[in-house]
């Protein structure tokens, strides 16, 4: 949400749209103790601050909370497709399958409560802090990948899961819910993997590279202040392309990861070159790990239909890590879809901090067991796209692959290419400082006002 816009004007739509669009709890704690004696003024100032952070809060609670038990439809004649997974509803078995691995993604949302952000007195990212919290979630779901061994899922999720999605009855159903019994061999079986403490153990550390304190490489206090190079501060709205680069400076300067680079495309290109120098090591060491983030913008004020189909096969790979996308001012992360609706995980529910430092700190926060689903129409020109590759053979592979799907894009502007050679804007500023870039193609200069959407740049 962008702090900038009226509350009732910044989505321009019914509540009934989608079951669950935005949640946000008035915090009763965003104001920490002051230590530090200030001027009058800037008390003044202060407290201004921290009363409209509470009305911001409050009107939200009215606006979205009524949703926050609401449940997605889902149909049971269609697959659902997550991360390169495909899942057949209408088995329970595959149910079973499919809630374990959605409620195994991180879910990085609002938090209140926590030590004030540098050069300001905030203690709660609600209401401008959602495309950091969607970027740390794809990051998140690319360190799992790095860390974890193939088709991991939290070992606990049986116990927070239930069978409470609802799906669409048929005819044939007489009438029947989703709701039904657990499906006790699926629990079992998960069961299993409470014997593997070593992943508990990477899994929560993971989860504490994303605490909201300025120690965590991840956090919110870390990712603001690198934000401060692209002209950002505290407060102010992040897009999808220079939460990009945030990630990218966060991944280089943390010591936890010096097998793991993060490369970010420009002008919708992945240079080969820029990715083969990033990741190649002297002999015997193998190539790096790496993420690509691939910043495009999809069609003008609104999403081009004729991308829709390319989003949703980029979806099917394996390599794929998710979308930091959603609506106007309003982002989600993306994670897989139905038929024409995307899946995605909302970070716009306020939680409060979580003391990573205890010993077994609570981690049920941190996982999501509502999926959600909104209308791929409805999406967001201006996203970022995530992939992850292992070694060099996988990066291979996803290049193989990601072109297949762009494929599917050919008779417009593709969504990105791949080029041999290294970028001619290497080692220059690759954030915009603008809402309005011109990109030149075969002489034909052309200009899109971007104002009203979630970024500072277009891509065509």
């Amino acid at each position: 949400m962008n702090p900038s816009t009226s509350p009732a004007g910044c989505e321009g739509q019914s509540p009934t749209d989608d079951l669950m669009d935005d949640w946000l709890f008035l915090s009763s704690e965003s104001a920490g103790p002051q230590v530090q004696e200030v001027s009058r003024d800037d008390q003044e100032a202060e407290d201004r601050s921290k009363l409209r952070s509470k009305l911001v809060s409050a009107w939200n609670s009215v606006k979205y909370g009524w949703s926050l038990k609401q449940k997605s439809k889902f149909s049971r004649s269609s697959p659902v497709i997550m991360l390169g997974n495909s899942y057949e509803l209408k088995d329970q078995g595959e149910r079973a399958r499919f809630r374990g691995s959605f409620v195994s993604l991180l879910w990085l949302t609002y938090r209140r409560g926590f030590p004030p952000l540098a050069s300001s007195s905030l203690t709660t990212d609600s209401g401008w802090g959602c495309v950091l919290r969607t970027g740390q979630m794809l990051l998140a779901q690319g360190l799992l990948l790095h860390l974890m061994p193939p088709g991991w899922t939290w070992s606990v999720s049986h116990h927070v899961v239930k069978d409470d999605m609802d799906l669409e009855s048929r005819p044939a159903d007489s009438g029947q819910s989703f709701k039904q019994r657990p499906n006790k061999r699926g629990r079992k079986l998960s069961l299993g993997s409470l014997l593997d403490r070593p992943m508990e153990a990477t899994h929560r550390r993971v989860v504490s590279w994303f605490a909201d304190y300025p120690t965590a490489p991840f956090g919110i206090h870390q990712l603001v202040e690198l934000g401060k190079s692209s002209g950002k501060k505290a407060g102010d709205w992040y897009g999808p392309s220079i939460a990009a680069h945030i990630l990218q400076k966060a991944v280089a300067a943390s010591a936890d990861l010096p097998n793991l680079v993060v490369y970010v495309a420009q002008d919708c290109t992945i240079y080969l070159e820029d990715v083969k120098r990033l990741c190649e090591r002297p002999l015997p060491q193998s190539w790096k790990s790496v993420i690509i983030l691939v910043p495009v913008r999809l069609g003008g004020q609104e999403l081009n239909p004729a991308y829709i189909t390319c989003v949703k096969k980029l979806l099917t790979l394996q390599c794929c890590i998710g979308i930091i996308g959603g609506k106007p001012k309003h982002s989600l992360f993306f994670v897989g879809f139905q038929d024409d609706h995307l899946l995605y995980l909302d970070p716009h529910y306020c939680q409060p901090t979580v003391d990573i430092t205890k010993e077994n700190f609570p981690l049920e926060s941190f996982h999501c067991k509502y999926p959600r689903k909104m209308a791929v129409s409805r999406m967001d020109p201006s996203c970022t796209i995530g992939f992850y590759a292992k070694g060099q053979k996988d990066f291979d592979s996803l290049c193989t692959a990601v072109n297949e799907a762009l494929s599917t894009s050919a008779q417009t502007y593709p969504m990105f290419i791949f080029a041999e050679g290294h970028s001619q804007e290497e080692e220059q500023s690759n954030t915009p400082t603008n809402n309005i870039t011109y990109i030149q193609r075969k002489s034909d200069r052309r200009r899109v006002d971007t104002s009203n959407s979630m970024d500072e740049f277009v891509l065509l």
